[in-house]
């Protein structure tokens, strides 16, 4: 179904729906074993920092189990870790990790569209370039964090091509592996790719990359027997601010914010910009859209509170900026806050919502 011309209550509800199925899907036993056996055969703990754009989904892309990577997504793929926020969530997420024996392996992305360019990442004018050199500047910020040696934080820049969902590998050596070039007869020597690729990588490590570039093959080969159909247009009618949202990896529907910038403001503007134009181009109805906020949390009690405070924050903050800046398209704001159980990735509307 074409959600993306329906009035707005419809897409709201239709998007609650979503997010409802989503969690369904995520706690089934099922799900549950699938994720529990994957840990078990592969325990390196994989990061992934990348754009907001809801085509780029690495689960998806490499057939791994929900839950097992943890995405950091923010507005044009941008970060710094001398952001405060993002520093210190990073810390945490990486200290977790290893206090448990484990190594992290953190993939550094930007995408692009063998196609046409500007199928790739506006955040950066559409600029590949540009976009790689940012990965490569996040790279050295990780390593000057975490240390050059990578025994136990491994920084891999990787480019991904929204065409066909293919990983592009930049190895440590300067050489790169393009997954859509490999096809099935190229498996059994994936294990010897990767070491020259990435000889600096510990060897369990490497095996634990093995399954995303195996996944990969298989996922770009279903892409080219379904001749995927590309999503040309922005037709964005969402935004999203907090963290979360790993549920909502819809092609052009949303523009999610991460809470990791000190000027949270100036994405909001320019995500502001990006629904009005689509109302304005008629890409989408012009009855309204949707902000919404999520902050996720642990336990309850102290945890889950503190979580509704902040994103109470962040819808506020989101929606005084757009009063101010888009009064016209503020009136048309439908706000939904909500807090997300990161056990089960339960997203629940607070009160009033």
């Amino acid at each position: 179904m074409d959600i993306h011309g329906k009035p707005i209550a419809q897409r709201i509800d239709w998007l609650m729906d979503h997010a409802r199925r989503h969690c369904e899907a995520f706690r089934s036993p099922e799900a549950w074993l699938a994720r529990s056996r994957y840990l078990a055969e592969h325990p390196t703990a994989i990061v992934v920092l990348k754009c907001m754009d809801g085509r780029i989904n690495i689960p998806v892309a490499t057939n791994t189990p929900t839950g097992i990577i943890q995405p950091f997504r923010n507005l044009g793929g941008r970060f710094d870790l001398g952001w405060p926020h993002l520093g210190e969530v990073l810390a945490h997420n990486v200290e977790g990790v290893v206090n448990g024996g484990r190594r992290v392996l953190i993939l550094i992305t930007y995408h692009y569209s063998r196609g046409d360019p500007h199928r790739g990442c506006a955040g950066f004018d559409y600029d590949t370039g540009a976009a790689r050199a940012h990965t490569f500047a996040i790279k050295a910020q990780v390593e000057e964090v975490f240390g050059t040696g990578h025994g136990t934080v491994y920084p891999l820049v990787c480019g991904f091509e929204t065409d066909e969902d293919a990983l592009l590998l930049h190895g440590s050596t300067g050489a790169t592996l393009d997954v859509s070039s490999l096809s099935g007869y190229d498996i059994p020597a994936l294990g010897v790719r990767l070491e020259r690729l990435f000889p600096d990588m510990p060897e369990q490590m490497r095996r634990d990359l093995v399954p995303l570039v195996e996944g990969n093959i298989a996922h770009i080969a279903a892409v080219r027997r379904t001749d995927q159909q590309l999503e040309l247009e922005h037709r964005e009618w969402t935004i999203c601010i907090g963290r979360g949202f790993d549920w909502l990896h819809i092609p052009n529907l949303a523009l999610i914010i991460g809470p990791y910038s000190p000027d949270l403001a100036d994405p909001i503007r320019k995500a502001a910009a990006i629904i009005q134009d689509n109302m304005a181009d008629g890409r989408i109805p012009d009855d309204g859209f949707l902000l919404l906020a999520s902050v996720p949390y642990t336990d309850i009690g102290v945890d889950r509170a503190r979580a509704a405070l902040k994103a109470r924050f962040m819808a506020d903050f989101a929606a005084e900026v757009m009063r101010a800046d888009y009064p016209a398209l503020a009136e048309k704001m439908h706000r939904r806050t909500a807090v997300l159980d990161w056990r089960s990735r339960a997203l629940e509307l607070m009160e009033g919502e």
